[in-house]
């Protein structure tokens, strides 16, 4: 081979080598989501982008603590949380780089999103009120703030206050009724409660369906994901569950956010967008409505059966950056309040 024909082939063989570099850039998660929850998605994702995808699964605060000290160094691109609270945090830690996107801006209403493009909701969950028909009758149910009336002493089930849905939920409450009325409806939750705070939303309605308590509070994709449980025992008992959606008449059930961001120090920030914006069409969305029982971000895209089947129901407008803004002024009343 003449040193012509050799330099030519090492040229295209190094040209080789950075095709196949940029067909296997590979995108490093993490999430504080389960892995179950978002790893079919992330496989669809690949396989239409050639993009690989390892994910790096923990809770919420773990995550924010091992990126604040990975610093520089991370290998992470893009971080997933489970509640605005975390994602607002997470920002705070300055963990994420801003991204402008007409795709996601457009997809995305704006009260979901961070104003800066520092992060996306992805999906919805709301937080209602789950009740036994057999014992509560819809009529004497209306609003988060009814449930610290005395008639329900005695009869709520409810997680602990280091819960961040929980301290979401009180947040929107301080946001919508002010600290002072705030404070009143910790003191009359707590003083209804029909045991210690305990479990998770699961064990909420598994207590509700055994008749330890007539009433709880509850994200509506744990009642989906009963429904279409392997377990039998779930599925009985969610079955002598009930929602209701609360303040209807006013300001609308309250609602957070799945959602995500790209890493400040991310090594792969296109390919980082490029997922986000996956996540917000019409195939992610109907999937994550499908499998997770979780509402589309967008109004557009068609609820499950499941879904529908709870009926349509007025949200709260509230800006959703608030729940995490206000998250140390909700973790301290609580505190004060006793909900241990």
């Amino acid at each position: 081979m003449t040193i012509q024909k050799w330099a030519m082939a090492a040229a295209a063989a190094t040209l080789a080598g950075f095709a196949g570099w940029a067909q296997a850039a590979e995108l490093n998660i993490y999430s504080a989501r389960k892995e179950e929850l978002i790893r079919p998605l992330l496989e669809k994702f690949s396989k239409k982008t050639g993009i690989g995808v390892n994910v790096v699964t923990a809770d919420d605060d773990v995550l924010i603590q091992r990126l604040k000290a990975e610093g520089r160094n991370t290998p992470a691109d893009i971080l997933i949380m489970a509640d605005a609270g975390r994602l607002v945090r997470a920002a705070q830690a300055d963990l994420f780089q801003p991204v402008k996107s007409s795709i996601l801006n457009k997809n995305i209403p704006a009260q979901l999103r961070q104003a800066d493009g520092l992060w996306f909701g992805l999906t919805i969950r709301a937080r209602v009120i789950a009740y036994s028909p057999e014992r509560v009758k819809p009529g004497t149910l209306s609003s988060y703030e009814n449930l610290a009336d005395p008639q329900w002493k005695g009869r709520i089930c409810s997680r602990s206050s280091g819960n961040v849905y929980n301290q979401s939920l009180t947040a929107s409450m301080i946001a919508n009724d002010g600290a002072e009325k705030t404070d009143a409806w910790l003191k009359g939750m707590v003083a209804n409660f029909a045991r210690p705070p305990q479990g998770g939303d699961r064990d909420q309605i598994k207590d509700i369906a055994a008749g330890k308590c007539d009433v709880a509070l509850v994200n509506t994709y744990y009642i989906g994901g009963m429904m279409q449980s392997k377990d039998p025992a779930e599925r009985d008992a969610v079955a002598k569950v009930a929602i209701f959606w609360p303040n209807q008449a006013d300001r609308g059930a309250h609602i957070n956010v799945s959602g995500a961001g790209v890493i400040k120090n991310a090594k792969h920030r296109k390919e980082a967008i490029r997922l986000l914006e996956y996540m917000v069409t019409d195939q992610s969305q109907e999937w994550y409505a499908e499998a997770n029982s979780e509402f589309p971000i967008r109004e557009d895209v068609p609820k499950s059966k499941i879904l529908a089947g709870w009926g349509e129901f007025k949200a709260d407008a509230l800006p959703i950056s608030a729940l995490g803004e206000l998250n140390s002024q909700a973790v301290m009343a609580m505190d004060k309040a006793g909900w241990r």
